[in-house]
């Protein structure tokens, strides 16, 4: 039995639907049973277990050969993290309890920067959870190419994509997040001793320009990539909503000077194989169907 948490997301989605095409017992941990549904229909086992809690966490992965951990976000993190850590407490303690034989975690490109920033969430993870006493993978996958879902919008109503990455010809590791998932179901299926970080990013590195000529290609007109100036994040962010910006500005930051990234040259570095066009192309067509469906659905 393969316990799988964030399983209505894109990774833990792609991840499980792997497993169970490979004909492997697959156990869906959800905050919310109906969220569940579509997985119980697929054969899935169904179980609640908030991330923060730990004894329905424990009651969710007891008898379960091995486990995904699939930190939830936060993207407006208060000081020093508190959610985050209550998290972190509550898998350690769960996963200690209930001794599943291995366990994989989502981790992040910069889980091993130095400088205090949005991704140290999965830095204090891996440092939690390096401490378990059955072996853990860590998979650390570069910049998720799903995060351009925020910039279709703009890209198909303006033919602009804004950009906080700079420069924009500089490309960086970029995923994804099939990718990321289905990498997830091979490496939750091996055995290995101790803890190990694998990195992946996907066939080739990806610039914000890549990304609007991949938008250009899926949508029919010209999209180009336009910076969003340094000294105007801060009231952007707030704007739309947060109250911590702080830790996301040095993510970009980190982006954007070098300091997040992996290692140059490196061998051990896994590649994906779905490539940015394609990204683009899937994220136009969803967009697309849901506005066909809104306007169908006013008539």
């Amino acid at each position: 039995m393969y316990a799988i948490t964030g399983i209505t997301g894109k990774v833990g989605g792609a991840l499980a639907a792997a497993l169970l095409d490979a004909g492997l017992p697959v156990r869906a941990v959800t905050r919310d049973v109906a969220k569940a549904a579509d997985w119980a229909a697929r054969g899935c086992e169904t179980t609640v277990a908030a991330m923060e809690d730990a004894d329905a966490l424990a009651n969710a992965f007891t008898g379960a050969e091995a486990v995904f951990v699939l930190p939830p976000p936060d993207f407006d993190p208060e000081l020093g993290y508190p959610e985050a850590r209550r998290v972190i407490a509550a898998v350690h303690k769960a996963i200690e309890r209930s001794r599943p034989s291995r366990v994989v975690c989502l981790s992040t490109i910069g889980a091993d920067a130095d400088e205090d920033n949005l991704l140290t969430q999965r830095t204090l993870m891996e440092q939690a959870l390096a401490t378990l006493p059955m072996p853990v993978t860590f998979l650390r996958p570069g910049w998720f190419l799903d995060n351009a879902a925020w910039d279709v919008s703009s890209a198909m109503d303006d033919g602009v994509v804004r950009s906080f990455l700079a420069p924009l010809d500089r490309p960086i590791a970029m995923v994804a997040a099939q990718d990321v998932g289905r990498t997830a179901a091979v490496l939750i299926r091996e055995s290995w001793e101790g803890v190990r970080v694998v990195r992946l990013e996907g066939p080739s590195r990806v610039s914000p320009n890549d990304i609007a000529a991949a938008f250009s290609a899926a949508i029919g007109h010209p999209v180009r990539a336009e910076i969003v100036a340094r000294e105007q994040w801060e009231a952007i962010f707030r704007s739309e909503g947060m109250r911590h910006p702080l830790p996301r500005i040095r993510m970009l930051d980190g982006f954007n000077e070098g300091w997040i990234d992996f290692p140059p040259n490196d061998p051990s570095v896994l590649k994906g194989h779905t490539d940015v066009r394609k990204v683009m192309a899937c994220l136009v067509r969803a967009a697309r169907a849901k506005d066909e469906h809104r306007y169908n659905g006013s008539r």
